[in-house]
């Protein structure tokens, strides 16, 4: 628990940053559709005119003039990519801070394995997603309820639990990638999750990249299809989650035998 309460405290500055800056930008989001829903069935019928970039987003199968159709176009993306970002950042960098700051002698000289040292700085990464998405649920569902909405409590928590699911997957991929470097490399974060999101939006505008569905964990966090169905692609969440566990038992078994620069 030693690890795993400095790992925290070593990033209390960043959570809170990106949380606030996260939740604000969806609590603007949730304010701004009292003013605009007057205006909404001009704006479906705009979008639903732009082919392949309406399909792109989902807003062909989603009513943009409800409060859920909304939510689950243009508020989740704050979250989706908001939230990929700091899972990235978060766990690219969290078997690689030692060496980079020079402080892996004074680490390692403590009786602890390594095997320890890896799951304890997994589960603070772990810890830091979900409190950040259990914070931002709360204060979405409080600013529905402030606007004079009933909240749709089934679609909206299916959606933070999706995008809760996405970004573990995308910090298993980082963490386990963490291992294979030596001083840590913050843009293959950011490049892997907005990658990861390009091949989404490539896989929902053209048939034949379909098959990107089953690479990109931002397929299961289609609010259309989650909406729709009242639930989450199993398939697809399973298959992210073994993608996630390759990475990790890949940087456990690495970082227990590399040979770590202080």
């Amino acid at each position: 628990m030693t690890i795993i309460k400095h790992e925290l405290k070593r990033g209390l500055k960043a959570f809170i940053i990106w949380t606030a800056c996260i939740a604000s930008l969806l609590i603007i989001c949730v304010f701004m559709f009292p003013e605009m829903q007057g205006e909404m069935d001009a704006v479906s019928e705009l979008f639903a005119s732009m082919g392949s970039f309406t399909e792109a987003f989902g807003m062909d199968r989603l009513n943009f003039g409800t409060l859920v159709g909304f939510y689950a176009i243009e508020c989740s993306n704050v979250l989706g990519l908001g939230g990929a970002f700091f899972a990235a950042l978060i766990a690219i960098s969290a078997l690689t801070k030692e060496e980079k700051e020079r402080t892996a002698e004074f680490l390692l000289s403590h009786p602890v394995s390594r095997f320890l040292i890896v799951s304890e700085k997994l589960a603070a990464v772990a810890v830091q997603l979900v409190a950040m998405n259990v914070i931002v649920w709360l204060l979405s569902v409080a600013s529905v309820a402030a606007i004079g909405e009933a909240v749709p409590w089934k679609e909206i928590g299916l959606l933070h639990l999706a995008y809760l699911i996405m970004q573990l997957e995308i910090a298993g991929i980082c963490f386990g990638l963490s291992s294979f470097l030596r001083r840590g490399s913050l843009g293959l974060g950011l490049g892997l999750a907005v990658l990861m999101y390009f091949l989404n939006i490539i896989g929902n505008i053209t048939d034949s990249a379909k098959f990107l569905k089953y690479i990109t964990p931002f397929g299961y966090t289609e609010g259309a299809d989650i909406v729709a169905s009242g639930g989450l692609n199993a398939g697809l969440v399973l298959l992210g989650t073994a993608y996630a566990l390759v990475l990790i038992i890949a940087g456990y078994a690495h970082y227990c035998r590399k040979d770590i620069h202080s």
